[in-house]
């Protein structure tokens, strides 16, 4: 495993295993093959509803908490002083764990500077080893780092061969703030699975399109989360280590680059009061 160093001095696996969309009735027996595949990088959130199997595939391993990296996310309809601090603890039981490593801000909507005070003082009571955001663009991110007391240690948000962020991840790294990507195989849009320049690349390495893929992320020091149902495509997923993408062949991966989202636009107002209107069931 490879890991990034976090503005705070802890370190971060480059590569975890992403629960989103995974039904409470799979995510245990994912979780837990995940763990057995290698994964210790964990990234989950209170709006996908299944923190508590993730949590009991934790508990049901014999892994040392200390050698495990767990994630989870604060929704909208938590975000403010009182609620967030209220949010956190909920999580944390669901979890059934005594801190989190991460715990990041799922949206840039709402009371999210009542929350980001919340983040601040639990972390400084050693409830949370970093604190940090998702979707956050860079004029978001700017104005949260210059109006608060702690940089936030991550910002995740959609990073894939489509979208690639080059420019935002300098000023990010500027900034002391650690890119990770959620969204690296695009849910297979845009001919992601028939790609025929990550297939060229990875038949000279014997790897994978989705390899390919992640290497690259890797590479330029992203952390990325793929999420599989399948143990065997974690242990393919997992397998990115023991090579390295030249200097040509990650040249040609950020040609593919088209500068803009796959999903839905954060600065779509219609995308936003639907994102508002998400309640998850606590």
């Amino acid at each position: 495993m490879e890991f990034t160093k976090l503005n705070n001095g802890i370190e971060m696996p480059l590569l975890g295993f992403g629960v989103y969309q995974i039904a409470p009735e799979d995510c245990e027996r994912c979780v837990t093959d995940a763990l057995k595949v290698g994964y210790r990088l964990i990234d989950t959130a209170a709006a996908y509803m299944n923190e508590k199997a993730v949590g009991a595939a934790i508990r049901n391993s014999d892994i040392p908490r200390k050698e495990l990296f767990i994630t989870t996310k604060l929704w909208i309809q938590d975000a403010g002083y009182e609620s967030a601090k209220r949010a956190f603890h909920r999580s944390l039981e669901r979890l059934g764990l005594d801190y989190l490593d991460l715990y990041l801000i799922h949206k840039p909507l709402g009371d999210y500077y009542g929350a980001w005070r919340a983040l601040e003082e639990l972390y400084e009571d050693g409830k949370i080893r970093a604190i940090g955001v998702c979707n956050f663009f860079p004029d978001r991110l700017v104005d949260l780092v210059q109006h608060n007391r702690i940089v936030p240690a991550v910002n995740q948000i959609e990073t894939h061969i489509f979208w690639q962020h080059n420019e935002y991840q300098k000023l990010m790294l500027g900034k002391g703030v650690q890119l990770q990507s959620w969204g690296a195989f695009v849910e297979g849009k845009n001919g992601f699975f028939q790609n025929d320049t990550l297939k060229n690349i990875g038949e000279k390495y014997g790897k994978s399109i989705p390899q390919v893929a992640l290497r690259w992320l890797i590479q330029r020091g992203i952390v990325c989360i793929p999420k599989s149902l399948h143990k065997e495509r974690m242990q393919q997923n997992f397998d990115i280590f023991d090579f390295r993408l030249s200097d040509d062949d990650m040249n040609l991966i950020k040609s593919l680059d088209k500068g803009q989202t796959v999903f839905y636009s954060h600065y779509d107002p219609e995308a936003i009061e639907r994102l508002n209107n998400i309640v998850y069931d606590i």
